[in-house]
């Protein structure tokens, strides 16, 4: 039979579809199954209006067969089949679609959901194999046809063989190349691979023979190598199972077959959807931080399936940042999706169902907080600084989100406590949320910062990842309490002045002044400190910025120079206080020494780093001498 042409404008989509639609070989077998998936769909449509045929599941199936030797994969399908002028109109026109036209005469609702609606799968074949040959026998015919084609050249369509009805696809697999290898596409553990990818939740048994070990006959000890025919795909998905028949071990096991993680999940989030939008998922909340979590490494997202077909396997849109270590798979049938069926053409449903996650996740994390705490605190111990910098990324923009899942150290529980907790203790004369920072538990409490608010009762959260005052300064306040440091210029609950402390502030107004401005650069005030009862010094800030958000700053790779306005606050009832004052009055050299001393006696309460370490103990050394 003569060759027949595809059209010019069939040639160059067939020439894309080779080099440019696709980004991965590997998806030609699932474009392939797909089709054959819908051939048995359009059997089982037709015998729905056709009395005449009876459809018994157990007939149908598709096939996948390597031949090595011969360098040839078959893949064949129980299905409806192709008359000739189905073969010319939907292989020889690229780009007309016989399952969309199927769709239409038939005027099948969009829950009759037909994967291939496109007409471009079929010849993604060409990406992989030098001859593709269709061999066809509809279901109203006695006849089978077949068309071959070499690609752009065109094809033919002649009379053929065939016994039972269906299609059967013989792709030529080309000769390896030094880019390519096109051998791992005719290897049994390969082709197994990408159908457990793509293919796995096909609603018909993809089969293949496969080679296994069995015992030889009459021996114990000696096992022969045997072809074994065996369905490669699970079927059914388990998320379009009630959540009645699934059990916890059901979802893990689903977790690790999907390599979701090493780990156990601590939480998982079965969901239907029928509303706006339609969909199911499962996601998990992971109990450990992988790895790479916290490096440019990571990749977020969810598996995204259309129709039981994976399309993506991360889709980043279906998750924000602060839940990017939430795992699992979504499956709609509402997507949208380009030509090559690897991303979506516009994301008006996808930001719905991710709107709709994000709900969801907050609402078990809430849940867990609620109900089961100690997994909770587990999940914050791995995941909590995600949900800080969550609160602080994008200007505070996610902050009412988050801020009722965030947890802090407490200075009275001894243990992570929220803010709804902590306001919710608060004395009535209690003004602000107070919250002290430092590398550690055990270095704040060793503050001396913090011994006023502690003497007055009130409650303290500690601070000790680097991302947690930056959190707090966005958030700004909770429940109309402000947050304070215990380092503030003011805590609103220092001693008010009476007359004999301001009759003895104006006597040591010089003092301070002298050692302000031995200070010149390093300080921008010297004071009587208000807060300090058993300490000689501390260090306090003014500003937004403070002390411990300096040091962080500092820390960055791009070493910001940045400085918080330090105060030195002086006790005036310690003894160190009057030798400041004899120094005063009778050594000028000597108070510059005990200044210097306590400038970085107070640096080193704070965790900074002193300008001259060998010009401090040199200054140790005059004291003791």
């Amino acid at each position: 039979m003569a060759k027949k042409q595809f059209q010019a404008e069939s040639k160059r989509l067939l020439d894309m579809m080779i080099h440019s639609i696709y980004t991965q070989k590997e998806i030609f077998l699932r474009e392939l199954i797909s089709n054959a998936s819908d051939a048995i769909d359009k059997m089982y449509y037709r015998a729905l209006v056709d009395d005449q045929l009876v459809f018994n599941k157990e007939d149908y199936y598709i096939k996948v067969t390597a031949d090595k030797a011969n360098r040839t994969l078959t893949i064949t399908d129980t299905g409806i089949g192709m008359t000739p002028e189905e073969l010319e109109n939907n292989l020889g026109v690229i780009a007309k679609s016989g399952s969309l036209a199927f769709k239409n005469e038939n005027e099948l609702q969009d829950d009759h959901n037909i994967i291939g609606q496109f007409g471009v799968g079929f010849y993604s074949a060409f990406m992989v194999a030098d001859v593709v040959t269709v061999t066809s026998r509809a279901s109203c015919s006695d006849h089978a046809y077949k068309w071959e084609s070499e690609g752009a050249d065109g094809y033919t369509i002649e009379p053929a063989s065939k016994d039972e009805v269906g299609t059967e696809i013989v792709l030529k697999i080309k000769e390896n190349t030094e880019d390519e290898q096109y051998d791992e596409f005719l290897e049994e553990y390969r082709l197994k691979a990408i159908i457990k990818k793509y293919s796995d939740f096909i609603r018909y048994p993809i089969k293949m023979d496969v080679k296994t070990q069995r015992p030889k006959e009459g021996s114990d000890n000696e096992f022969e190598e045997v072809q074994e025919e065996q369905t490669i795909n699970s079927m059914v998905p388990i998320w379009r199972k009630n959540k009645s028949e699934l059990t916890d071990e059901d979802y893990e096991n689903f977790y690790n077959e999907k390599r979701y993680g090493f780990d156990k999940p601590l939480s998982h989030i079965h969901v239907k959807a029928d509303g706006a939008v339609v969909y199911n998922a499962i996601l998990f909340i992971p109990e450990n931080t992988p790895f790479d979590y916290y490096t440019k490494e990571y990749e977020k997202g969810l598996e995204l399936y259309s129709n039981g077909v994976l399309i993506m396997n991360k889709c980043a849109d279906l998750l924000p940042d602060y839940f990017s270590f939430v795992k699992g798979m979504v499956d709609s049938e509402d997507l949208s999706l380009n030509i090559s069926r690897e991303m979506l053409q516009h994301d008006r449903q996808l930001k719905l169902i991710a709107k709709n996650i994000q709900s969801k996740i907050k609402g078990q994390l809430q849940s867990l907080l609620k109900d089961e705490r100690e997994k909770y605190e587990r999940f914050y111990n791995s995941f909590g600084r995600q949900l800080k910098f969550g609160v602080y990324n994008d200007f505070g923009m996610n902050k009412d989100v988050l801020q009722d899942l965030l947890m802090f150290y407490s200075s009275k529980e001894e243990k992570l406590v929220t803010l709804d907790e902590y306001v919710a203790r608060m004395p009535e004369d209690q003004k602000y949320i107070y919250y002290a920072a430092g590398e550690s538990i055990e270095r704040i409490k060793k503050l001396p910062q913090i011994e006023l608010v502690s003497d007055k009762g009130y409650e303290i959260l500690y601070f000790t990842d680097d991302i947690d005052e930056f959190a707090i300064k966005t958030i700004m306040s909770y429940k109309d309490k402000e947050f304070k440091s215990v380092s503030s210029g003011d805590l609103g609950i220092e001693p008010d002045a009476d007359e004999k402390s301001s009759e003895e502030a104006d006597a040591n107004k010089e003092l301070f002044e002298t050692m302000q401005n031995l200070l010149t650069g390093k300080v921008s005030k010297v004071k009587a400190s208000k807060r300090l009862k058993s300490h000689p010094v501390c260090l306090s800030s003014e500003g937004e910025l403070t002390i411990e958000m300096e040091k962080i700053l500092k820390a960055m790779p791009n070493g910001q120079d940045v400085k918080a306005e330090k105060v030195l606050e002086i006790n005036v009832n310690h003894d160190v206080f009057q030798s400041l004052k004899s120094a005063h009055e009778t050594d000028k050299e000597k108070l510059a020494l005990y200044t210097n001393l306590l400038y970085n006696q107070a640096l080193l309460i704070e965790g900074l780093q002193v300008s001259d370490p060998v010009e401090f103990t040199n200054d140790i050394c005059k004291i003791m001498v």
